[in-house]
């Protein structure tokens, strides 16, 4: 930075610079580019090599601001980490529009929470060489008294960011058990499983695997009729310690599936590490099969995955079906199970009994 310039600390990894008499923008850019620039150097730290990745947030200081730390909040660099690390944002009123549209979602999220206003919804799973249900996925829908359905692609991010993840987490795990118990006894001869898809914070509570396992107590639940959904975010942050948890609830019985299979840079070096019971391929390669190209990528992929499970010793569930083409040609490959709105969207409870009625009397 230049002599006129004020570097300070603010605590941990976070630094700010206060540019005294720049011209424009474009001058705050350049150093911010220089600044980064220097910090993509190796650090030497007791002889070894160590990189570090730069984000950085800058905010133009103006009339409109009346506190210091209004312009500091302005620059965090968080959005800049958002949107990929290693960058520079420049800070404008449509980020604060949606930090305060994030803030007050989050602030809702938690009266929500407190006030039940948060449900399961369910979609079935089904053989699809017979069509018959053999367990649900269990979904976490919220209709907001003001605003309506919100997406779970909203407010599932908040609650990961704010920790809100844990409670809700525990509640769906809690509640889909519940429900579970309640279908085995009103419907004996039904052999369904439940799905519950797994944050990657839950896995950092210390008691996670004595949590599970007093509900499935509580409830009476065989280990093996839940299935836990994880997807590869889940193997990143801490492998040693994920695997230690993920061998203890495999010692439940509990049933390990590897959501979204397919997506991920990294996928192949996950299933000899870790105990994974079921792939579940990703919607984008089910509904990218049509009937225009019968050899199309989409499919080549799905039957590579499904040899990779069968030597594997996993089993597999498509996901995303929505037409009898892509149940018939996934049926032609010899893919076992499936769910999707050709089936049956996610639907609450009393639909769910509705459909097992029907499918007892087949």
């Amino acid at each position: 930075v230049r002599s006129t310039d004020t570097v300070a600390r603010l605590g941990g990894d976070e630094f700010a610079i206060l540019l005294d008499n720049i011209k424009d923008v474009n001058s705050a850019t350049d150093i911010a580019e220089r600044v980064k620039s220097q910090l993509t150097l190796p650090f030497n730290l007791g002889g070894n090599e160590i990189f570090a990745a730069t984000s950085i947030g800058i905010a133009i200081s103006s009339n409109s601001y009346e506190q210091p730390d209004h312009l500091l909040r302005d620059a965090d660099m968080y959005y800049a980490k958002s949107q990929g690390k290693a960058r520079h944002e420049i800070f404008d009123s449509n980020m604060h529009s949606q930090a305060m549209v994030a803030l007050q979602l989050e602030t809702d999220l938690r009266k929500a929470i407190e006030n039940q206003e948060l449900q399961l919804y369910y979609q079935p799973i089904l053989a699809l060489k017979t069509a018959k249900i053999t367990g649900f996925e269990a979904l976490l829908r919220w209709e907001h008294p003001d605003l309506g359905f919100v997406s779970p692609t909203k407010f599932i991010p908040v609650a990961e960011e704010t920790g809100l993840i844990i409670p809700l987490g525990e509640w769906v795990i809690r509640e889909a058990c519940k429900q579970l118990h309640l279908w085995q006894l009103q419907f004996p001869s039904a052999e369904i499983t439940m799905s519950v898809n797994f944050s990657s914070k839950q896995f950092a509570q210390t008691n996670i695997v004595e949590s599970i396992k007093d509900i499935l107590n509580e409830y009476d639940l065989q280990p093996k009729h839940i299935h836990l959904e994880l997807t590869e975010s889940v193997f990143v942050e801490n492998s040693q310690a994920i695997n230690q948890t993920l061998k203890q609830l495999k010692s439940l019985g509990l049933i390990l599936c590897l959501d979204d299979f397919g997506t991920g840079y990294s996928s192949l070096s996950y299933l000899h590490r870790f105990p994974i019971d079921i792939l579940k391929i990703d919607r984008s390669f089910v509904m990218g099969m049509n009937n225009d190209d019968d050899n199309n990528s989409k499919s080549k992929i799905i039957q590579t995955i499904l040899a990779l499970a069968e030597n594997m010793g996993m089993k597999v569930v498509a996901e995303g079906i929505e037409t009898q083409y892509q149940l018939a040609k996934l049926r032609s490959l010899k893919c076992e199970y499936g769910q999707g709105y050709f089936f049956s969207k996610p639907v609450d409870n009393k639909a769910i009994e509705d459909l097992l009625a029907t499918q007892s009397q087949w």
